[in-house]
């Protein structure tokens, strides 16, 4: 069975986003940008919703190519195209880069590539990972919590009817503040 990962910058008031999606605050170090490589290039699958596939296939597949790319963000690039990935959208009408497109019911369709063989899944995309999240099929939470507060915008966490109890396995401090934690869903 895979296991589900759900993991972004987080503002330190626990938002993903500012209000009106930006993300202006969470440029990461090269340090932390070069972890989130890493992490891209060992995924076995990354789950998309519709606005966060929005944001990254507006700018990843040809990143590499543009003038004054760094080497890390063009090691990033090949990883994000070379990764597989799957949008789910009912809006989205066609999706590029070793991606297919879900539009059914999210929560089976998750549940479906749970059971399959292969490597970790990551999940992105607040509201995608929400409905992953409200289901209880996320198995461990990654949060790069930036020291910057935004008052407001798109939680990384939502509502939820049952507590999720944690185990923390992983704590780490970037060079600009970012604070890593890595917390394990007790089942």
């Amino acid at each position: 069975m895979r296991k589900l990962t759900y993991g972004m910058n987080v503002s330190l008031d626990g938002y993903t986003a500012a209000p009106g999606d930006d993300i202006g605050w969470g440029v990461p170090s090269e340090e932390m940008f070069q972890w989130w490589s890493d992490r891209v290039g060992a995924t076995g699958l990354a789950l998309y919703g519709r606005k966060l596939w929005e944001a990254m296939s507006s700018h990843w597949p040809t990143a590499d190519q543009q003038p004054g790319a760094t080497p890390a963000e063009m090691e990033f690039a090949r990883r994000w195209r070379d990764m597989p990935k799957v949008v789910f959208s009912s809006s989205t009408g066609a999706v590029d880069w070793n991606t297919r497109l879900a539009t059914g019911d999210a929560v089976t369709e998750i549940t479906r590539l749970k059971g399959e063989d292969g490597g970790r899944m990551d999940i992105g995309g607040a509201t995608l990972a929400a409905a992953a999240m409200r289901a209880g099929l996320i198995d461990e939470y990654v949060l790069a919590t930036a020291p910057v507060l935004v008052g407001g915008g798109t939680p990384f966490f939502t509502a939820l009817d049952n507590w999720v109890n944690l185990s923390l396995v992983e704590t780490r401090q970037f060079p600009d503040g970012v604070v890593l934690t890595r917390y394990e869903t007790r089942r």
